[in-house]
């Protein structure tokens, strides 16, 4: 346990894989921002709470089980030169829903209740808790198999997904709130679930895109957009005080 705590490989094989794992978590942020906007405002936290504590349970239970990771990056189909995969079909089916849900919520934002009788109903707290943890484990997927690749140390990997969640606990409510306050933040954030979505379908097709990639884009969107913010803030400052 002493050589455990002060081998400095340890503490850099937890740090890089902890960083890995809040930045793998910023699409992650992004849906449970969306997908909790449809409960009433007071079941949202426990919404978000309960999802990453149960997606976090299902991380560590495939963790524990490194013989399953290894096993969902094994053909278990070939069509000529393509190879077939667990983790193809998971990433597949996960990216085909999060177009799904990014082209429906672009609609609904845009047309508006009006357009459906009475609007859309209500979401449930129990399907929303469910839709978390299964997006995070399409999310969360390719970091398992790539901490798995870096480290055999298994507290190593435990304690950088117990971080990583907990840190986007602390982060899902500030996250959610800023884009339910700014629509043209919402947009963004939709578009950008968009991107990941086709990402995930592209990695199902053995074509990857650099996350990077997608990353900066929805950043530099959001920098810039947070300055059209600050500009129309100082604009309306300007008309108050004329």
């Amino acid at each position: 346990m002493i050589a455990f705590i002060t081998n400095p490989d340890t503490w850099l094989a937890l740090l890089t894989l902890t960083v890995l794992e809040i930045v793998l978590g910023i699409d992650n942020l992004v849906f449970l921002a969306i997908t909790s906007s449809r409960l009433p405002p007071a079941q949202q936290p426990l919404a978000r709470k309960i999802g990453l504590l149960l997606a976090l349970g299902l991380r560590v239970g495939l963790l524990a089980t490194l013989t399953v990771i290894a096993k969902l990056t094994t053909p278990i189909m070939t069509v000529g030169d393509f190879a077939l995969s667990w983790r193809d079909i998971v990433l597949g089916v996960g990216g085909i829903y999060l177009i799904y849900k990014g082209a429906d919520e672009i609609h609904e934002t845009i047309e508006g209740p009006a357009e459906k009788e009475g609007g859309r109903a209500p979401a449930k707290l129990l399907p929303v808790i469910l839709q978390i943890m299964a997006l995070d484990l399409v999310f969360s997927l390719d970091s398992i198999i790539t901490a798995v690749g870096m480290t055999d140390n298994l507290p190593v990997m435990i304690i950088a997904i117990v971080i990583a969640i907990l840190v986007m606990i602390f982060c899902a409510g500030a996250v959610s709130g800023f884009i339910e306050r700014h629509q043209t933040v919402k947009m963004l954030a939709l578009a950008f679930l968009l991107l990941v979505g086709t990402a995930l379908v592209a990695d199902a097709a053995h074509f990857h895109i650099p996350r990077g990639y997608l990353y900066f884009a929805i950043c530099f969107s959001i920098m810039v957009e947070s300055l059209n913010i600050w500009a129309h803030r100082n604009s309306q400052k300007r008309t108050k005080s004329g």
